[in-house]
């Protein structure tokens, strides 16, 4: 009884009336399972882009691949960096110069899941979600590999093509889905230590700094091993935002976003809170220095050898701004200081004289020495800032006027620490730059065609011309070795004799008659060999010569050495009458030392992809130009100008005291616009020139403005510090000579008792001065 109570007073159990639940349930599977497979979908609808309506991805072989613009490096023959060719200023480091505390920095602040997660991490995503759905904001929810496929592969403005893109609030899911999409396929594709390493190596830092390498550099002067904790912290912080969290720029927001870094880290246990005090107590040291096209090693060299390159990279499909090559050039890196220093250390001296020699005056004169007017006037129509002003205001020339008058603080070059501050006008810049002295400077090794050192200009970074071969003017007697090595090419030897008398090249077609007058003026009317009169740089046996073998016989001699710059066959082709640069003399002189064969001057061996990987190996262009005897013969002829007395060059044994052989030459044009030397040893050629920016700016007499006082001073201090380096190995000995020889050398039985020995011209009295007086110190 009492059971059957119990079962009455228990609640009966209503029945289980199939299908009650069964269809919310079944409602609920398929619509779970239509969201499902609509996601899938859509998903792969993004990933082949279906119909074009969500936009390109990229392919296996560009994910495999991704691209990011690296700079271009580029070497001397030495292996040290020169500078960079880039766009973006990005060189790679590898994983393992990465210090662990910057990769816990990375990771404690953008995606402290991020060794969890496949390139998706649902928890942040779903964080992110519920800030939109509540109307908060649930922080940012892109992992590592997220924001690195965005980087690499430019998601939102290479890949937003599609028909849905222009879609408001669509952009942004595809772009998104997208981005999800390659993350899964990067951490696929490469390890977690990889990730790292392109996330690093990709973004942009700020101050033209890309990639972790350079942005070390560029902030704290060290490599990303070196940096410290802190410094480490203050790189990460900046990139959320380069600019606002710039350490140089923004100092104090870039303390405190360093500082919340580093408290990241203590509460993902990377550091202790001991570690944490001491670090944001640490104020931030910069070493700041921005890389740009105007710093690194032999300037003027690297834009000459770009114009190459952009023509190599154009044909074989080639970014030298962004494809990361590495490309080795012939020049050494010690002589390339040496050639700097050397015309640092002249031109200071050579502007200091200049200045004072035009106290007071404007350097700019007519043949007759009289001032020209208006020249600035016509000088700045030529300039960038007159063409930006006269478009700015076409039909209003008093504002342009105006403009180019008004004074604004800038900063120019000095010889006084490089640089001055200073209050100028455009016109004031203008006169300012047309009284500096400019000059050019190449050595090259003479036996298989290499450029050692190149020194375009006096400062790059104010002055861009280059003066070694963009640069031409006229080479004075610097020509001269044209019209002899056609005599000794043609039967002449050195010590065949001519007297010192005038020479006139008559009337023709139009021309009036011409004779070449000596430095001084006069002729001596005494005997000289071909080697005294090329020693002494006599015009009279020059004319004689020029005369003798026709002017065309000259000119053809100079192409066939390598000079293509026109030469006009005119009686004047001898003293240089048509403008040539330093780039081909230097090449042309080198075929006397290089046993008569001609090398084109060649500036780069070698050229490497990102990988190491040889493209493009450079061999010198080469021609038999002349036999070995006349060539040696040439080389004896130049000797004379630091061997005879009398001879231009001669202070290279007395005032420098060289014991070595050693081959010269001067030149100086008319009204000493352009001074000018050649110096030859056996395994170098050196040509350099010193000038006015316009033919009309130049000193006034020869004291100051001939070749062997302006141009020969540089030469001698480079082959000072050149000779006293041992690493550089310089060929000290003699020129060799032929072993069979069917000319006399030997002239000296063609000095006896004429005296001449004991004569010096007049113009050539400056070379017998001490050196100190030459270059106003005591070297």
């Amino acid at each position: 009884m009492a059971q059957s109570a119990t079962r009455k007073n228990t609640p009966l159990r209503k029945p289980n009336r199939p299908g009650r639940y069964t269809g919310w349930a079944r409602t609920f599977w398929f619509f779970f399972g239509l969201g499902i497979a609509g996601l899938v979908l859509y998903v792969l609808a993004v990933s082949v882009n279906f119909l074009n309506l969500f936009g390109r991805m990229p392919n296996l072989k560009t994910l495999e691949n991704p691209r990011s613009e690296l700079a271009s490096e580029i070497y001397s023959a030495d292996n040290v960096l020169m500078g960079k060719y880039f766009r973006e200023n990005r060189t790679p480091a590898e994983y393992e110069d990465l210090p662990q505390h910057l990769v816990d920095a990375l990771i404690a602040t953008e995606d402290a899941r991020f060794e969890e997660h496949s390139g998706i991490d649902p928890k942040a995503t779903g964080r992110v979600a519920a800030g939109l759905l509540t109307g908060g904001s649930g922080g940012g929810g892109s992992t590592l590999t997220q924001q690195l496929a965005k980087v690499l592969f430019r998601t939102r403005e290479d890949l937003n093509d599609g028909t849905l893109n222009d879609v408001p609030g669509v952009r942004m899911l595809i772009t998104k889905t997208k981005e999800w999409i390659l993350a899964t396929r990067l951490e696929r594709s490469y390890t977690k230590r990889e990730i790292l390493r392109m996330y690093l190596n990709t973004n942009d830092y700020g101050s033209n700094a890309f990639g972790i390498n350079t942005a070390s550099k560029t902030f704290f002067g060290k490599k990303p091993r070196d940096l410290t904790r802190a410094e480490a912290a203050t790189l990460v912080g900046v990139l959320n935002a380069p600019s606002r969290f710039s350490p140089k720029f923004n100092p104090e927001r870039s303390r405190m976003r360093r500082n919340w870094v580093l408290r990241q880290m203590n509460k993902y246990g990377y550091i202790t809170p001991e570690q944490l005090k001491g670090d944001t107590l640490k104020a931030i040291a910069l070493d700041y220095k921005v890389e740009n096209q105007n710093e690194g090693i032999a300037p003027y060299f690297r834009v000459e050898v770009s114009k190459v390159l952009r023509q190599w990279a154009k044909d074989t499909d080639h970014d030298l701004y962004s494809d990361g090559l590495k490309i080795y050039t012939t020049i050494d890196s010690r002589m390339q200081k040496y050639a700097e220093s050397a015309v640092a250390e002249h031109m200071k001296l050579q502007q200091k004289w200049f200045d004072a020699h035009w106290k007071g005056q404007q350097p700019w004169r007519d043949e007759s020495g009289r001032l020209i007017p208006g020249f600035l006037n016509t000088s700045i129509k030529r300039t960038g800032r007159y063409r930006s002003l006269t478009n700015r205001f076409p039909t209003q020339p008093d504002s342009v006027k105006y403009y180019l008058n008004k004074k604004y603080r800038m900063k120019v070059f000095s010889w006084q620490g490089g640089e001055k501050e200073v209050t100028m006008s455009p016109m004031d810049s203008l006169a300012y730059y047309k009284g500096l002295l400019r000059a050019g400077f190449m050595a090259m090794n003479p036996l298989n065609g290499k450029v050692k050192a190149w020194v375009g200009g006096i400062n790059y970074k104010y002055i861009k011309y280059d003066h070694v071969k963009q640069g031409k003017r006229q080479p004075g007697s610097t020509f001269k070795p044209f019209v002899y090595v056609a005599a000794i090419d043609q039967g002449y030897s050195p010590c065949y004799q001519r007297p010192d008398a005038a020479v006139t090249f008559p009337a023709e077609a139009g021309r009036p008659a011409y004779t070449p007058r000596n430095f001084e003026g006069s002729y001596s009317g005494r005997t000289f060999t071909l080697r005294q009169a090329l020693a002494r740089s006599m015009n009279s046996i020059t004319a004689w010569l020029v005369k003798k073998l026709g002017p065309e016989t000259v000119v053809s001699y100079a192409k066939r050495l390598g000079i293509t710059s026109p030469i006009e066959a005119v009686p004047a082709v001898g003293f240089g009458s048509s403008d040539v640069s330093i780039y081909e003399l230097a090449g042309a002189y080198s075929t006397f030392v290089n046993k008569g064969v001609w090398n084109a001057p060649i500036m780069v061996t070698r050229i490497e992809d990102k990988n190491g990987n040889v493209l493009r190996e450079f061999v010198p262009q080469t021609r038999e130009a002349l036999s070995e005897e006349t060539a040696y013969l040439m080389t004896y002829m130049l000797r004379g100008a630091t061997e005879e007395q009398g001879g231009t060059s001669i202070i290279l044994k007395g005032g420098f005291k060289f014991p070595y052989e050693m081959g010269a030459k001067t030149g100086t044009t008319n009204n000493y616009s352009d001074g000018w030397f050649m110096g030859l040893t056996p395994d170098l050629v050196c040509g350099m020139w010193v000038g006015g920016e316009d033919r009309s700016i130049h000193f006034r007499t020869g004291a100051y403005g001939q070749g062997s006082r302006l141009a020969l001073p540089i030469y001698g201090l480079f082959m000072k510090k050149v000779y006293a380096d041992k690493s550089l190995d310089i060929n000290t000995g003699a020129f060799p000579k032929p072993a069979q020889m069917t000319v006399e050398t030997d002239c000296s039985r063609y000095y006896g008792g004429t005296g001449l020995r004991d004569t010096i011209p007049s113009d050539q009295k400056l070379n017998q001065v001490k050196l100190e007086d030459l270059r106003g110190e005591d070297i």
